[in-house]
């Protein structure tokens, strides 16, 4: 069987960093079990997606918190197909996205994929109350300074 863990970096990059309620997630390949997949440009973006998925997984996100994407082809030629996998690996998910073509990827890549998602860093707990039976103790002890204060020795002095 299969794993679906991403696939560990493959140079001295951290994969995926969550800089306050921003989830960044490095440039992913078309990369399973330590090779790129065969099939060309839409195999590469089926598996390129899958591994973007696990990344934001780790920091507790899912697609639809991207807020932006950016893809690397190494082929413009080759768009219509990424756009079909893109399409279908994100589903209803529709981030900003640009797409760039370049002159070379990483390990012979055709296409890489990149990602920033919004997903705001959960507010902490409120600490918890104190039990009622000690407000209603404290609110008895200060009436009953307030009645030693009013006591009938200090009233007959006025």
């Amino acid at each position: 069987m299969a794993s679906k863990k991403a696939p560990a970096p493959l140079g001295p990059y951290t994969p995926v960093v969550r800089a306050g309620d921003w989830v960044i997630v490095s440039g992913q390949l078309g990369i399973k079990d330590g090779s790129l997949v065969a099939g060309g440009v839409s195999a590469q973006t089926t598996q390129a997606v899958k591994n973007l998925k696990e990344r934001l997984k780790e920091q507790g996100c899912t697609l639809n918190d991207i807020a932006k994407t950016l893809c690397f082809l190494t082929d413009m030629d080759t768009f219509a197909t990424f756009n079909e996998a893109y399409v279908a690996g994100f589903a209803g998910a529709r981030p900003a996205r640009s797409t760039i073509g370049v002159a070379a990827l990483p390990f012979g890549g055709a296409v890489e994929i990149e990602a920033w998602a919004y997903k705001p860093v959960a507010a902490p707990k409120p600490a918890a109350k104190k039990p009622a039976a000690k407000k209603v103790a404290t609110k008895k002890a200060a009436v009953k300074k307030t009645a030693a204060k009013k006591s009938p020795a200090r009233r007959a002095k006025k």
